[in-house]
């Protein structure tokens, strides 16, 4: 993987750049569609591909390795032949799964045993294991095994995790250099950045993840109900010690406010799922703020759903018509919001990239915020 920064910002840390990979090139910054189960929910890869224009999206180990499992991806020839995806892939390793089974998993310095909430049989993932598990699904990023504390987190909780959590990356490390990857092209490896919102157990983290000079570093621990002003201050502390010359990755981020606020702290990859959760749900993101679409308010809005968008689906469609189908629960609602909101995230990207390489991203920044949290 190579990395090329293109423009910085005088005023603030943002800044552009290219990721190259055997699948193609990734600018950035970048919001990557989350694509859980070898699929973007609801959304077929044609729309991914041409209207939303996602250069890169992202697949779950711990979801791929339950259904359909590793040894019909790797028949397949790797997971882009599996999802028929030809652009890059991104692999989450399965953490933050772990993390949300609380009721079901016990963590070891071995790993972590859980019960699948599918069938509730065991299973135990170490780093060992997931960095095999993501060899055979073939993503061209790959992430460490980590444990990811919730919000609230105690103190020497916190810190006790980010040891483990260290080691296991130590382990992660060696694993990759111990084996190779299925389908004959380079897999980057990432680590993770944890420590909860403590400033001293982020520095920590953020100082240990740059001493093992991997060529991309991720950010976790994240976006799990913490204050936004904590998610922010806990970014810059640690883009503050990340290489500069090398991706930082935020994780699980965010709301579109989230995602402008995050690239002035120097953040270049975002993933989320509220764009497409939401969006299943009637919530949709426009220039000039968020419309809920199931209101009685669009029932005879005959105008289209976002003459900003770049979607095709969004130029074609009313309001009226989008409400009418939430109204009958007709599938194609999904579709058609799920591919306005991916848009509009990648719409948003493009506009930042293009305020950076102006030099108009601050002010443009500060003018835009009230807009897109504004509700409709």
């Amino acid at each position: 993987m190579k990395f090329d920064i293109l423009q910085t910002d005088k005023q603030t840390r943002a800044r552009t750049g290219v990721i190259e990979t055997a699948h193609g090139a990734i600018k950035t910054p970048i919001f990557m569609p989350v694509g859980t189960q070898a699929t973007v929910k609801s959304v077929d890869q044609s729309f991914i591909e041409n209207d939303v224009s996602a250069e890169i999206i992202l697949a779950n180990t711990y979801h791929l390795y339950l259904r359909p499992g590793t040894d019909i991806i790797r028949d397949a020839g790797g997971v882009h032949k599996f999802m028929s995806w030809k652009r890059p892939m991104l692999t989450d390793s399965g953490g933050y799964q772990v993390y949300s089974l609380s009721d079901r998993r016990k963590i070891t310095e071995e790993g972590a045993k859980f019960a699948s909430h599918i069938d509730g049989s065991r299973h135990l993932f170490t780093p060992e294991n997931v960095i095999e598990i993501q060899r055979l699904i073939g993503a061209d990023i790959i992430m460490a095994f980590d444990e990811c504390t919730p919000y609230p987190c105690d103190y020497n909780y916190a810190k006790n995790s980010l040891g483990l959590t260290h080691r296991w990356l130590d382990r992660c490390i060696e694993a990759m250099q111990k084996t190779k990857g299925y389908y004959g092209y380079e897999q980057t490896f990432a680590p993770i950045c944890q420590g909860s919102t403590y400033k001293d157990l982020r520095i920590q983290s953020a100082e240990y993840i740059a001493s093992t000079d991997q060529a991309i570093n991720a950010i976790g621990g994240l976006s799990v109900g913490e204050p936004h002003e904590d998610m922010y201050a806990m970014t810059a502390v640690c883009t503050d010690i990340l290489p500069k010359e090398k991706p930082r990755y935020l994780m699980g981020v965010g709301l579109p406010e989230n995602l402008i606020e995050c690239v002035a702290l120097g953040i270049d990859m975002f993933d989320c799922v509220l764009p497409t959760r939401n969006a299943r749900h009637g919530l949709l993101y426009t220039w000039n703020g968020i419309i809920n679409i199931k209101n009685e308010k669009w029932k005879n809005d005959h105008s289209i759903i976002d003459a900003e968008s770049s979607s095709s689906l969004s130029l074609r469609y009313s309001k009226a018509y989008l409400r009418h189908l939430f109204q009958v629960k007709e599938v194609l609602a999904y579709q058609i919001a799920s591919v306005h909101n991916l848009s509009f995230y990648l719409d948003l990207m493009k506009t930042i990239r293009s305020k950076i390489e102006e030099g108009t991203f601050y002010d443009w920044k500060n003018g835009i915020l009230p807009q897109v949290k504004n509700r409709l």
